[in-house]
């Protein structure tokens, strides 16, 4: 099989940052890593009416999908996230109404109940935010006062506008939640330090640490390296975002 190369123009090299901000750490468990490119990948899928071609399936070091490299009829080639069976040589169009089949994209108010999609915007036209994880689908269960009911792997169901955005089938590489990493190196090369427990650490280090032998906490409640409140409510909800939610995961 003949090997396609993507265009220079979709790969960039990714910047470390290795968790820090002018220097200073702010991110703890971060750094080294593996230098690697980053792919542009299209979430918007605003090439309307152009019809593509799958012509290749790569691995995304930044991601725990695969992409589809598409080359449409007028030469461009653009990635995308790969859906569940989805087959190289595979036609995909993004149109506001179009087939429903697996790769195409076009609006919640154009889809059947029942479809399930992933890549949804939850803005018209800002492009895909949710539904973007391996294995993860999406199903539109109704169509009411202009916003579709979209349920959420979680179990959560949301209230998305029709105008929006998704496209249609499950993303792929679902296998991915059983791969085992085997190795410390294989950790280090994706950026990830080793992580020490608090309470083997000295009391300049962390909050829980010090004591004598193997001590707990010895906190009224857990506390994060820098001294606040590890548990409970630690953070100021927006109140704006829980109108569009139906139904929460936590019953």
């Amino acid at each position: 099989m003949q090997t396609v190369i993507a265009p220079k123009s979709l790969k960039t090299i990714l910047k470390k940052h290795s968790g820090r901000s002018g220097g200073r750490v702010t991110v703890r468990g971060q750094g080294g890593r593996q230098k690697r490119y980053y792919r542009e990948v299209d979430f918007k899928r605003n090439k309307l009416g152009v019809q593509g071609e799958i012509i290749s399936f790569e691995y995304d070091p930044n991601r725990n999908v695969q992409l589809a490299l598409v080359k449409y009829e007028d030469g461009e080639y653009k990635y995308i996230l790969a859906p569940k069976d989805l087959k190289m040589g595979s036609f995909v169009v993004s149109n506001d109404r179009t087939e429903v089949k697996v790769g195409n994209a076009l609006r919640l108010k154009n889809m059947p109940v029942g479809t399930f999609v992933h890549n949804v915007e939850l803005t018209p036209g800002r492009g895909g935010q949710i539904g973007r994880s391996a294995g993860v689908g999406l199903q539109l269960l109704a169509k009411e006062s202009g916003y579709a009911h979209l349920k959420m792997p979680s179990g959560e169901i949301r209230k998305v506008s029709m105008e929006s955005f998704a496209t249609v089938g499950m993303v792929g590489n679902e296998e991915v939640k059983d791969r085992v990493l085997g190795k410390a190196g294989r950790a280090r090369h994706m950026g990830r330090r080793p992580t020490v427990r608090g309470t083997a650490m000295d009391p300049e280090s962390h909050a829980h640490g010090g004591g004598e032998g193997r001590s707990g906490v010895g906190r009224k409640k857990p506390m994060t390296v820098y001294g606040k409140p590890a548990v409970g409510k630690t953070r100021k909800r927006k109140k704006w975002t829980s109108k569009y939610i139906l139904q929460r995961r936590t019953k």
